[in-house]
């Protein structure tokens, strides 16, 4: 129990989980998490660990109990039959039987149909009738000899969601933490480890959740396979649905021109396609004409009836090619079909997820500390879309007159979402809006850039904003930042062009400038300032430091966090750096200033002594002192030629990734990791 797992737990008391105990009494049963988290919610709310254990007993017994698995769904059905009645759990769904005039239920996993429900229930769970719902329900058995007549009697039966909840109190207790507690708290409700993600990396986990709480809002995300695109939307909240984008229909997802039934947009409050890539698979062109409609303006036609609702839609699916690929040879909607590869679609998205982004899901990744039940945050959400949070930035900032009507409302409605889900109680700073706003107005950009390769007719757009003070503000996407060259060319174009870096390298703007500079700084060491963007990838020490460190005799790293696995191994690659730009015959000296850990100093310098060993083989005799008297705050490299390197956050430029595993690029190769934002100035001082 970590300062911030007590926090939320004395907190939002009975609200949380931890949320590494779903897959503890998960088993075989395959339930979205939010049912689990509804029955762990009823009984292992609470830090007590004896608590925890009984309540956990108790879930698992229930499930063994109740739940019912389709391979044993005979023996559930006998059950009922011997017994009279029995509680099951299972996904249900309800139609009107127009013949009977009555509605019917049907039990998914049980394999029953034509139980009677009264018309009320269906009334208070209207969504009972379309796509199903997970419920603990009473059945009772009653044989008869009538003619068609069911044996199966429903005694009771109760949605698996939050029945009530309290906003005040939700309000008045995130009050009382800080921005970076706050959405450290929103990952973990959602499953992950806040330590495996940078800042960057969280928002964008947390943007999948900005449907739930904003009305028709349209987001897509493309990316590799496994880095957790539909998760959030199977099985976060009762309030979405995931369906295969094979799979869709305008009476499935619209209405039914000759039953009158209404789709799926009229009873969910996300609409999620799963698997919406494939360039090969066949839509309906009728489909993508009243998605188009109904995207833009919010309705669709019934005969001559237009009908509105508030459905947000999600399209998540597979690349099939690298983004630099992508970048040279077609654009960010190459894997799309081809029906919806039509740029009044493509306009009509509010967002774009960048999923090459995303790290790909690893069994570390998952936290083991505490979480809102994901049905207590489903419901905050969900009362969170009868609010509009968009002109929260208007007091500090203006976006750019050049961005037009359509791109300003999806950038509007992005920020608006976010700004609810992390200042649902108010009182941002101006600085945190700013934040939000750059990170709303990227997304956008992302698909409108896009537009102008796919059709040269779309203007070019200056996706900016000024302050309050006139200072206008560009932003970029980040792939824009580490692929200059290919971003801002039609596709014709940009097949004749060179690799990133190289002298044909141009980029826009003062971050692209910066990367342009770090590929040049190989073959020319100047005095310079570089800064460079968090989730950037494409640096290494190599590039950032060759040309310093060429012909020195003795280097100096000063740094006072040298002390555990990762920054030991962070040195290790800094003096194979060094080892790379001198000669076979030559021999380095370099000094370590670094202070001793005050827990783990032993460990500490069993690692330098490591280091010190094997670099002694190559000619580099390493050395390391402490300095403990508190004044070390400085990070920097300097050279006996004259050089000082001044490093913000020293050698910790790399986020967080797998250091055990071999056969992941990223630990075998620097420029496949994702940086943390930091800046680096190179200083020429007198010899």
């Amino acid at each position: 129990m970590n300062d911030l797992n007590n926090k939320i737990c004395d907190l939002f008391a009975g609200l949380v989980v931890r949320k590494d105990l779903v897959k503890t009494v998960k088993g075989n049963a395959i339930v979205p998490s939010y049912v689990l988290e509804y029955l762990l919610g009823q009984y292992c709310a609470t830090n007590d660990e004896d608590s925890i254990e009984s309540g956990i007993q108790t879930v698992k017994k229930i499930l063994a109990k109740h739940y019912v698995h389709r391979n044993e769904a005979g023996l559930i059905r006998s059950t009922i039959r011997e017994k009279g009645a029995h509680k099951v759990i299972d996904k249900v769904s309800v139609a009107l039987n127009d013949k009977k005039d009555c509605y019917e239920m049907a039990f998914s996993n049980l394999g029953i149909k034509k139980v009677l429900i009264d018309s009320g229930t269906v009334k208070k769970h209207p969504k009972l009738l379309v796509g199903g719902v997970w419920v603990i329900a009473d059945l009772e058995y009653s044989h008869s000899e009538e003619k068609d007549s069911s044996p199966w009697i429903l005694g009771a039966i109760k949605p698996i969601q939050m029945s009530h909840f309290d906003y005040e109190s939700y309000i008045k207790a995130r009050k009382q933490f800080s921005l970076d507690e706050w959405i450290d708290v929103l990952v973990q409700s959602i499953g992950f480890d806040p330590e495996y993600f940078g800042r960057r990396s969280k928002l964008t986990q947390l943007a999948r959740l900005i449907p739930f709480c904003e009305r028709n809002y349209n987001l897509i995300e493309l990316g590799p396979k496994g880095t957790g695109k539909s998760h959030i939307y199977s099985e976060f909240s009762p309030h979405g649905i995931l369906i295969s984008g094979g799979e869709v229909t305008v009476p499935k997802l619209f209405v039914n021109n000759s039953s009158g039934k209404i789709g799926l947009v009229g009873y969910w409050d996300t609409v999620a396609f799963d698997e919406f890539a494939g360039k090969q698979k066949k839509i309906d062109k009728a489909l993508v004409d009243i998605m188009k409609n109904y995207m833009a303006n919010k309705s669709f036609s019934r005969g001559v009836e237009t009908l509105g609702a508030d459905a947000s839609m999600v399209f998540v699916g597979n690349t099939e090619h690298s983004l630099p690929y992508m970048l040279k040879h077609s654009d960010l909607f190459d894997a799309l079909p081809e029906k919806f590869y039509d740029s009044a679609f493509l306009d009509r998205l509010h967002y774009y997820i960048p999923g090459w982004e995303v790290d790909i899901i690893r069994g570390e990744m998952f936290s083991s500390g505490y979480g809102f039940v994901v049905d207590y945050l489903a419901e905050i959400l969900r009362h969170l879309r009868n609010q509009d949070f968009s002109d929260q930035y208007k007091e500090h900032f203006s976006l750019s007159s050049d961005i037009s009507t359509r791109d300003r409302d999806a950038i509007n409605k992005t920020f608006s979402g976010l700004m609810k889900i992390l200042f649902p109680q108010g009182g941002a700073s101006t600085a945190e809006i700013e934040e939000v706003l750059k990170f709303a107005v990227e997304g956008r950009k992302r698909i409108k850039d896009q537009l102008f390769r796919l059709d040269t007719t779309y203007a070019a757009v200056n996706f900016a904003y000024s302050t309050n003070v006139g200072e206008e503000m560009s932003v970029s996407t980040l792939e824009q930042i580490e692929y200059p060259n290919y971003y801002n060319q039609t596709v014709a174009a940009a097949d004749d062009l060179e690799l990133p870096g190289t002298e044909n390298s141009d980029g826009e703007g003062e971050a692209a400038h910066a990367i342009k500079d770090a590929s040049d700084i190989l073959s020319n060491a100047k005095q310079q300032h570089l800064t460079f963007v968090e989730g950037q990838k494409g640096v290494c020490y190599d590039e950032l430091f060759s040309p310093y460190l060429k012909g020195a005799k003795h280097i100096t790293v000063t740094d006072p966090y040298i002390r555990l696995y990762y920054q030991a191994r962070n040195l290790m690659e800094l003096l194979e750096t060094a080892n790379r730009n001198k000669g076979d015959e030559e021999e380095l000296v370099v000094s370590l200033v670094t202070v001793e850990d005050d827990y783990k100093g032993e460990q500490q310098r069993e690692f330098f002594e490591q280091i010190q060993t094997s670099m002694s083989t190559v000619g580099i005799k390493f050395a390391w002192s402490f300095d403990n008297s508190g004044s070390q705050h400085a990070r920097h490299i300097t050279t006996d030629t004259g050089w000082k390197i001044s490093l913000d956050r020293g050698l910790d430029i790399f986020q967080r990734y797998e250091m055990g595993d071999h056969f992941q690029l990223a630990n075998r190769n620097q420029k496949y990791r994702a940086c943390k934002a930091f800046e680096v100035t190179y200083i020429k001082m007198d010899t």
